[in-house]
């Protein structure tokens, strides 16, 4: 079996080392990942977030040198869905991709609405990043 996917862009005027600590830190992720806005807890070891979908697990990929940012949603009902994310060094700033997977008996329009929603969020993350930097 082989998921359709699509790859979701972003280019950041700063730093990929910035962008990477801070979109690697969990307490950060409701200021730019809008599925996550309700805020998310350290509950036992576990992030715990409140989305959408009902509250979610989130375990993100150990800090490493390639600025892997991948990370594991698990959602109510038990599936662990990977996101595979990072930032990769352009020049004196970064790009960022996301890939977002056409899940099992997923429609074609909730799939085509989950990469919208990707890249909002992306372009929200470059947009508190850049203000930051005073870009």
């Amino acid at each position: 079996m082989h998921f359709e996917a699509e790859v979701v862009r972003e280019t950041i005027d700063v730093p990929p080392d910035e962008v990477y600590e801070f979109a690697r830190t969990i307490a950060n992720l409701p200021r730019w990942a809008s599925g996550l806005a309700a805020g998310v807890s350290e509950e036992n070891g576990e992030w715990i977030a409140q989305s959408p979908m009902g509250r979610v697990i989130v375990s993100m990929a150990p800090r490493n040198d390639f600025r892997v940012l991948d990370h594991d949603v698990t959602l109510p009902d038990g599936r662990a869905v990977h996101n595979a994310f990072r930032v990769t060094p352009a020049g004196d700033g970064s790009v960022l991709t996301f890939v977002v997977l056409r899940l099992p008996g997923m429609t074609s329009e909730a799939f085509r609405k989950d990469v919208a929603h990707v890249a909002r969020d992306l372009s929200a993350l470059k947009s508190i990043m850049e203000k930051a930097a005073g870009r």
